[in-house]
């Protein structure tokens, strides 16, 4: 009984996207469409022949009751599938959208074990003398170091 808002508010937020899919727009499928001729230019944005080529082609497919994803496919069919503004999310292709995914989680894990790392607090050296590699001096090279610098102190 619980989930039945749930399940009532999925639905409601379901409906327009399943519309969407039945009853595409040309506007909509213009920012997912990629022009076939201009670089990294999608329908909307290119004024070429060859855009405006797609434009008829998808106006013509909506007329005739094609759905986006018969649409989207039978321009992959013809344009292989760099004719997409996004990859699909399926196959190899599905890669373009795990790695960046994966990088960002790596950033964020590297960036958090180094503020830990140095957020610890280090040990206190210990008491005298220490050489430049953290462990003490050697008596002998002490008492060297304390009769040269005795002959500064004058």
């Amino acid at each position: 009984m619980r989930f039945l808002p749930v399940l009532a508010a999925a639905l409601l937020l379901a409906a327009p996207a399943a519309a969407s899919e039945q009853h595409p727009t040309l506007n909509e499928l213009e920012n997912q469409i990629m022009c076939p001729v201009c670089a990294g230019e999608t329908l909307a944005q290119s004024d070429s022949p060859a855009a405006a080529q797609v434009k008829r082609y998808i106006q013509r497919r909506i007329a005739a009751g094609d759905t986006r994803g018969q649409i989207k496919r039978e321009l992959v069919a013809q344009y292989g599938t760099r004719i997409l503004a996004a990859p699909p999310r399926h196959g190899f292709d599905l890669l373009a959208w795990v790695l960046p995914l994966v990088g960002i989680l790596a950033g964020v894990a590297a960036i958090g074990f180094l503020a830990w790392r140095w957020s610890r607090v280090r040990e206190e050296p210990p008491a005298g003398l220490v050489s430049l590699n953290g462990r003490p001096l050697d008596p002998e090279l002490e008492a060297r170091l304390d009769e040269e610098l005795a002959r500064f102190d004058v």
